[in-house]
């Protein structure tokens, strides 16, 4: 599980939950480096995490494919 959503993070793909306002995702600019950075946003304050980090994230928060309020629909 953790490889295909680390492979759709990649890709641009948005992980969230739309009713407790929490999103992972990786900014373009870190897409193709090799130790990227991704974005947890919760309530609207965001804090850099290790894309290791963000699969944990999307797993114990179960944050599935989701439209960003401010980003609009991920790339799925």
């Amino acid at each position: 599980m953790s490889v295909m959503t680390q492979a759709k993070l990649q890709t641009g793909v948005i992980y969230g939950d739309t009713v407790n306002q929490e999103y992972v995702y990786m900014p373009a600019s870190e897409i193709g480096i090799a130790e990227p950075l991704c974005v947890f946003e919760k309530n609207g304050s965001r804090q850099d995490v290790s894309l290791s980090e963000a699969l944990v994230l999307i797993r114990r928060l179960s944050l599935k494919p989701a439209r960003h309020p401010r980003f609009g629909a991920s790339s799925c």
